[in-house]
């Protein structure tokens, strides 16, 4: 039968004796309707000699590896898909249970402590669906691990007399690895190692393992960083063939990789970016054209021309997916020869850039564009604190940058019309506090400071969100593959909560079940004066989808586009590239000369959105981690100090609260709050104590006390310190929920007040059965 294999041309190309292909492998098992014995498959595919028969049983046990098939307990081989199985990933909690991400994707699904026992984070495996637990909710049954996760495990080492173990140091891992006598190289008591599992847990045995690295002790300098990549498995050093790629290249342009590239050596285009920024990868300059509108140029460093598809350089940019930026440590997309080299624009140095060449209306309406390699010569790198400063008149900085203040002031004078067609349309802006950890000589946090954006961080994200706009159209217009950014408008019951937090604040807000982006900036916009805006808009934030990379053009809601990609840092976003390349692509089909181009499929582009999505969350929960480490290492200094706070959010256990000054949050657990039975209502996202009637919701300011820090879970317990400042009065707060659910006659909607309708996860909900009372959470007394 294996002459009857459509890719039997395949086959002898890769084997000297060919074996059937997976594909026939597969067609031939769903044409016989029942899973088969080896020897039927052996029989049935006119297999005789020895060597073809094992090969064959290799080819059957690889693909039972990849999913493919399923060896029952029958000892039969079965199709996967007509046994209601499932591929997925498996991810932890730190409560012990955890959850299976499906490759088919959809929902997750749920996985018992006890499934949990014999499985790390990170297994590739096999599961059924064993039963539902609640509404739409799939309870997992493991079937088989098909690729064990082969990552090494982060944790603290211990010896306790003849027991080594390895306790991990990321929480969604709750099993501790046990360490052989011998297998402990060199590590002491209480340091930070990387193990290599040598037994997999099962259900009688837990994981065993051996030290494979000592990264040192648990509070050195910079280990919280250490920690975080190995924990999310963030690639953090670059292969010889990877750096034997860039030394090629050189620490110069030469003068041959600049021949056919337009020339914009004499355009004093300028850089502006942070104060310790060591990566310059885009430069801009605008002229102002005599009909009242602007012409700006956006140069980006050209990637796409040293990073060439297909190579060990790009499989490794694509691998991590984008730069992950540490406090004080970054972990590059690229080589430091060219991400701070070759591809930073760094003054009075010839670079390659690709170029984004834009006319835009005396209205703020982008009327043409046009892309392009070139050449360029920055002017000058300033910091986004020098323009402020010049554009508010320093007199010191203007008479040295005389040079480039008509640049400046033009580039000011776009700012102001986009800024205002950017209103028009309703993007959304957040004037959320971002902070900036500022250490000792030891790495030791001494202060904890706010970082507020100025109009000249203004000016660049302008500039660069037009640039992004211009190339998606163009992709759009030519009908090409490449990523776009997307965000999608946020899910209704997402955003009914957020209406409800609203109601609370006694804030009447007109806002429909599907808002559009100006409806939510026309609320921002009302807010200007309140203390608590920053929660409000970090709420509004929570109640809305994550932006994603994917080939389907959905729109950005939070800016209030049609079509958006990313086209301004391919130093250190993938996306970026790709988006270059798909460019050039359709530039050289219009004979324009181009270097590094590629048309992509779709397929392709399905499979680089996914990934860089991933490693974008991954960055992000890496950074998250660390900064949580950082705070709680700083807040162990202040154990007793009282703080001024605000309540972010209030759930059955306690409320989180974010102490004003210093942008941390913590947790006031129910029982500690004075002494009175505390209710849950969770319409309202309330705690009201039964006796006093002291309640505790979103946006009541209160003062703390700091009682606890765990640095290991990263968690900060706090006490409330006397009685809260509600930030509303009860009747306003009445008020404006009755009218943020009336329906149109004006007739509030049944169980939406939160009085009269007591919430399920109140404690007086429902009596417990069997005649007893549900008991109630006791808070200690004060």
């Amino acid at each position: 039968m294996t002459v009857n294999d459509p890719h039997l041309a395949r086959e002898q190309e890769k084997y000297e004796n060919p074996i059937p292909s997976r594909e026939f492998i597969l067609a031939h098992i769903e044409k016989r309707q029942q899973p088969a014995y080896f020897e039927e498959l052996v029989s049935e595919l006119a297999l005789t000699d020895d060597d073809t028969i094992f090969a064959l049983k290799k080819r059957l046990r690889a693909m039972e590896r990849d999913g493919q098939l399923i060896f029952t307990k029958t000892k039969r081989y079965g199709l996967v898909d007509h046994m209601d199985l499932v591929k997925g990933t498996v991810m932890g909690h730190r409560e012990g249970f955890g959850f299976l991400k499906l490759e088919q994707g959809g929902a997750d699904w749920y996985l018992p402590y006890h499934e949990m026992q014999r499985v790390l984070p990170g297994d590739k495996v096999l599961a059924t669906a064993a039963s539902m637990k609640g509404k739409d909710k799939i309870e997992a049954r493991i079937v088989r691990v098909l690729e064990p996760r082969s990552e090494p495990i982060v944790g603290r080492y211990y010896k306790d007399a003849a027991l080594c173990v390895v306790v991990p140091d990321d929480p969604r891992i709750t099993l501790d690895v046990m360490i052989p006598d011998g297998e402990q190289g060199a590590a002491r008591h209480g340091q930070v190692v990387l193990v290599e599992i040598t037994q997999r847990p099962s259900k009688r045995v837990g994981a065993i393992g051996k030290v494979i690295e000592v990264l040192g002790e648990h509070m050195a300098p910079g280990m919280e960083i250490e920690v975080a990549i190995r924990n999310h498995q963030i690639p953090h050093e670059f292969s010889d063939a990877v750096l034997s790629q860039v030394a090629k290249y050189g620490a110069e342009v030469p003068a041959e990789a600049k021949v056919g590239r337009v020339d914009l050596t004499q355009l004093p285009l300028v850089t502006i970016d942070g104060e310790d920024a060591r990566d310059f990868d885009d430069a801009v300059y605008a002229e102002a054209k005599d009909n009242g509108g602007w012409k700006l140029w956006v140069a980006i460093a050209d990637v796409s021309a040293y990073v060439k598809p297909d190579t060990a350089l790009d499989k490794s940019a694509l691998e991590r997916g984008n730069s992950v930026y540490f406090p004080s440590h970054v972990v590059p997309m690229l080589p430091e020869a060219l991400s701070n080299g070759l591809c930073s624009l760094n003054p009075h140095t010839d670079r390659l850039c690709f170029v984004a060449e834009m006319h835009i209306s005396a209205s703020g309406k982008l009327e043409s564009y046009q892309f392009y390699e070139a050449v360029m010569h920055s002017a000058a790198r300033f910091t986004y604190n020098k323009v402020h400063a010049i554009l508010q008149g320093d007199p010191e900085l203007r008479k040295q940058y005389e040079a480039n203040l008509s640049n400046l002031e033009t580039l000011y004078s776009l700012y102001k019309k986009l800024a205002k067609v950017r209103a028009q349309r309703g993007a959304i802006e957040f004037e959320t506090v971002e902070t900036r950890f500022i250490f000792n000589s030891h790495r030791k946090i001494e202060q904890i400071v706010p970082v507020h954006r100025n109009e000249a961080h203004k000016i660049i994200e302008e500039c660069m969100i037009m640039a992004n706009v211009a190339s998606a159209r163009f992709i759009e217009k030519h009908e090409a593959q490449a990523l776009f950014r997307v965000h999608e408008r946020p899910d209704g019951d997402r955003f009914a909560n957020f209406r409800r937090f609203l109601a609370e604040l006694g804030i009447s807000a007109d806002i429909s079940a599907e808002p559009t982006p100006l409806e939510l900036t026309q609320l921002l916009s009302t807010l200007t004066d309140r203390p608590d805006r920053e929660l409000i808009e970090t709420t509004m934030l929570r109640s809305m989808k994550q932006a994603v990379y994917q080939g389907d053009n959905q729109g950005h809601f939070g800016l209030a586009l049609e079509a958006y990609a990313h086209f301004t840092s391919p130093i250190r976003r993938y996306p970026d590239l790709v988006l270059h390349r798909a460019i050039k692509a359709i530039l050289h089909k219009q004979n324009q000369s181009v270097t590094g181009e590629r048309a992509y499929s779709e397929k392709e582009i399905s499979h680089f959105g996914e990934q860089c999505s991933m490693t974008e969350r991954r960055a992000d929960d890496a950074t998250r981690e660390v900064s949580d480490w950082l705070k709680c290492e700083y807040m162990q200094d202040h154990l007793g100090t009282e703080f001024d706070g605000v309540v972010s959010t209030v759930t059955n256990f306690g409320l989180f609260v974010r102490l004003s000054d210093l942008y941390i949050e913590g947790l006031v657990h129910v029982t500690s709050l004075q002494n009175d039975y505390y209710h849950f209502d969770a319409e309202r996202q309330v705690l009201t104590g039964e006796h006093r009637g002291v309640s505790y919701r979103m946006g009541d300011q209160v003062k703390v006390q700091v009682v606890a820090v765990s640095l290991e879970s990263r968690k900060i317990d706090l006490a409330v310190v006397g009685e809260p400042k509600h930030a509303v009065s009860g009747r306003a707060v009445k008020a404006s929920r009755d009218a943020a659910f009336a329906d149109k006659g004006g007739k509030a909607k049944a169980g939406k007040s939160g009085n009269s309708h007591p919430a399920k996860t109140s404690d007086k909900a429902k009596p417990a059965k069997s005649g007893t009372k549900k008991p109630r959470r006791r808070a200690k007394k004060a």
